[in-house]
């Protein structure tokens, strides 16, 4: 720590005598508010000494032998202005709109999805904007108009939901929230649909092999949830909703300036779902919906700018508590959980959350900054005859120097520590059940770690190359080193390529992380010690950028290949009435292919398309398993019209999904016997919004032809069979959705 903080003092004196840089933050002026510009050009006057701003509008630029010091900066749908900078070494710049500027180009506030140009990866970058698209009651349904990110259940009854990027699990995506690893264990299983739509300000998205920054996962990508800015928001915001099964939302958020000095700012945000009422389409007497109550409590404050010199702290806090009750109709958990009776599944949890993220910056090439977040979960649960207990205590530290070093390559480097425990109690209300892995269960993550990463950019910056490395020492199974590999070239602005190469692992969470083996009544049987799974990621990226006077937009192409050393999947195939447990130390590889194209044009019309195509897999005995719950193929559009000069806007989007393989039920008796594949099928929303100048209404259907995956739940006949499961889940069971809201603003 002091070696750390001597070297970072020791830059500070070297940088404030030889620095020879400019930063800088671009915005654009938007209707009532200013809004991040990404991908601004920022250049000096009569010199190719250029830079672009990242998707935080942040931009360096070297002023090395430069004697004029005017600077020009540009960006499409924009007036270009020229200013002069003198002895400024940071400057704020805000650009004014042309009269036809193109709507949905930036970042944040008013923008869309879109793909950075800025980072070696490639990064979509979901907005506030495109977020109101949909319902996007939570965080798992902010996905509707891409193509990178499937939402998959993983348990019918209870509705809980993982984020799939790859066509892998969405255990091996890196969740991130403020970028911080605060989603994992217990809370990844209903940690993504614990964040409301209407807190998010943006979500970023990366595919494959990522920094080494923020830890050791990240092993097919990773998803940034940045909460909205206080200092950058409405002064309040609500939101209200309900849907045609009677399910209804209540959100609000409140920003204020702290102090005499108002230096600091807050954000109070309050979100609840109220349940739904009891609805049975299959009439196979288990609800189609759980009941789900929830109440968050989430408190933001921010103090300073981290583009600016001195002391700046982002601290979040928040509280969790929910209750899911599914399971058969005529259920009442007051009464009946854990019974015989009649079948039913309770969840109840609260969640608290701390974190912080303060730095002190130096200069404009030098900036310390030091996270730490802490983290709780109790959990109470019934499946059935089963009793699930957890709790779990988490805590990250990270402390990190970055330096900008000739003005244009950055190096970042610290250490970093993880602890996590876990206890999963375990029992059996009935005692003739067949399944017979009762018991406590501890799972232990204890791990320091050292990283550094260095991002060279050579040839004004056409060419990057982020290579970064960390060493973690695992409490049981030893010193573990992931490196990474990001490169970029830029041609003629438009064209742009990258590779990525690079390992990850993580600690598997058995229970909390496939909630489906305690919903069925499969027995477990654990033939081995489980170890960290690992895996090498590598891929390539083609983007091309459009930029014409009526029309803007991006075409991108892309493959990774994931190669696992060690992999962790529970064995549904040798036995329907068993899930074996055991390391996987074969080929196990996933090929994805991916294209996505996104227009739009000055009259406010914008089109997206995106195609994936999966190829995930296993090799067993000189076979190939296909790995269950993948499409091969699978397409989505997106439409949306939002004249500038019009008060109703209309958005819409289609998916199609094609046929997935099923769990092997063959030895089952036919009547609890699912088909070897899915059927494909396709599903279409619609969403119309009315805006009077404070106040929006909209109204929107999901899943318009009402198609859903009929009876979904494996022995329904018989809950407290041998043969039930609810593992087998592939598409919509609720059918079409029918919803209503509005939306209030106060700037």
């Amino acid at each position: 720590m002091r070696a750390i903080l001597f070297f970072a003092l020791l830059t500070h004196t070297a940088n404030s005598l030889f620095a020879q840089t400019l930063g800088g933050k671009v915005f654009g002026q938007a209707e009532k508010d200013k809004e991040i510009l990404t991908a601004a050009v920022v250049r000096w006057l009569n010199t190719t000494i250029s830079a672009t701003t990242n998707e935080n509008g942040v931009f360096q630029l070297s002023t090395a032998g430069v004697a004029d010091r005017r600077l020009v900066i540009s960006f499409v749908g924009y007036i270009q202005d020229t200013l002069m900078v003198g002895n400024k070494t940071y400057i704020s710049i805000t650009l004014k709109p042309t009269e036809k500027s193109l709507g949905g180009v930036t970042v944040t506030g008013s923008s869309d999805t879109k793909f950075s140009r800025i980072e070696g990866a490639k990064m979509e970058v979901i907005s506030q904007k495109e977020i109101s698209k949909s319902a996007c009651c939570d965080m798992a349904g902010c996905f509707e108009t891409q193509a990178t990110v499937q939402s998959q259940t993983t348990n019918v009854i209870t509705n809980s939901k993982e984020l799939r990027i790859l066509g892998l699990s969405g255990v091996y995506n890196q969740l991130l929230i403020d970028g911080m690893p605060l989603i994992q264990g217990l809370t990844f299983t209903y940690g993504i649909t614990g964040y409301p739509g209407t807190l998010i300000d943006n979500i970023f998205v990366a595919k494959g092999a990522n920094s080494v920054l923020q830890g050791f996962e990240s092993i097919s990508g990773q998803i940034n949830l940045i909460p909205k800015q206080p200092d950058k928001m409405e002064r309040f915001f609500a939101n209200v909703y309900m849907n045609s099964f009677w399910e209804k939302h209540i959100n609000m958020n409140y920003a204020t300036t702290v102090g005499k000095k108002k230096k600091w700012s807050s954000l109070l945000a309050f979100h609840s779902v109220l349940p739904s009422g009891k609805f049975d389409r299959d009439n196979d007497n288990f609800l189609d919906l759980p009941l789900l109550t929830r109440y968050m409590v989430f408190n933001k404050w921010k103090y300073g700018n981290e583009n600016k010199k001195g002391l700046y702290t982002n601290i979040g806090l928040r509280f969790l508590n929910e209750q899911r009750i599914g399971g058969q109709t005529n259920f009442d958990p007051e009464s009946q959980k854990g019974s015989t009776a009649v079948y039913g599944q309770t969840v109840n949890f609260n969640q608290y959350e701390l974190y912080a993220k303060t730095g002190y910056r130096f200069n404009s090439v030098s900036n310390l900054v030091l996270a730490l977040s802490s983290g709780m979960h109790k959990q109470h649960s019934y499946f059935g005859t089963l009793k699930y207990d957890g709790e779990q205590q988490s805590t990250y530290a990270n402390l990190q120097h970055e330096y900008l070093w000739k003005g244009k390559h950055q190096l970042k480097y610290g250490a970093s520590f993880r602890y996590h425990t876990q206890t999963e109690t375990i029992a059996f209300t009935d005692t003739s059940s067949a399944r017979g892995y009762a018991g406590v269960y501890t799972t232990n993550l204890q791990v320091p770690g050292l990283f550094a990463e260095n991002t060279f950019k050579w040839f004004e910056e056409k060419l990057t190359l982020i290579a970064g490395g960390r060493l973690d020492r695992h409490q049981t199974f030893g010193t573990i080193f992931t490196p990474r590999a990001l490169l970029k070239y830029v041609h003629q602005k438009r064209h742009t390529f990258r590779l990525s190469s690079g390992s990850g692992w993580r600690q598997v969470f058995l229970f909390a992380e496939n909630n489906n083996l305690l919903a069925s009544s499969r027995d477990i049987v654990f033939q081995e010690t489980l170890r960290p799974e690992q895996a090498v990621n590598w891929g390539m990226n083609y983007t091309y950028t459009l930029t014409k006077k009526k029309v803007t937009g991006a075409l991108s192409a892309d493959f990774y290949q994931t190669r696992f050393s060690n992999q962790f999947f529970p064995d549904y195939d040798s036995d329907p009435t068993k899930a074996y447990i055991r390391n996987f130390g074969g080929k196990s590889i996933s090929n994805a292919f991916q294209v996505d194209a996104n227009l739009i044009f000055s009259n406010g019309f914008e089109m997206k398309f995106g195609y994936n195509y999966l190829d995930v897999f296993r090799i067993v005995n000189s076979f190939k398993f296909l790995l269950p719950f993948n499409p091969k193929h699978r397409a989505m559009a997106a439409f949306s019209y939002r004249p500038k000069q019009s008060k109703w806007y209309i958005d819409a989007n289609l998916h199609w999904y094609d046929k997935q393989r099923l769990p092997s039920t063959l030895s089952n008796p036919i009547e609890y016997r699912n088909p070897d594949y899915s059927k494909p099928y396709s599903l279409a929303s619609v969403q119309v919004t009315y805006k009077a100048n404070r106040l929006e209404v909209y109204a929107g259907c999901e899943n318009i032809a009402g198609f859903r995956q009929r009876k979904p739940i494996v022995g329904w006949q018989d809950p407290f069979g041998k043969y039930f499961d609810t593992s087998s889940v592939w598409g919509p069971t609720r059918g079409r959705e029918i919803y209503a809201g509005l939306r209030w603003k106060v700037k």
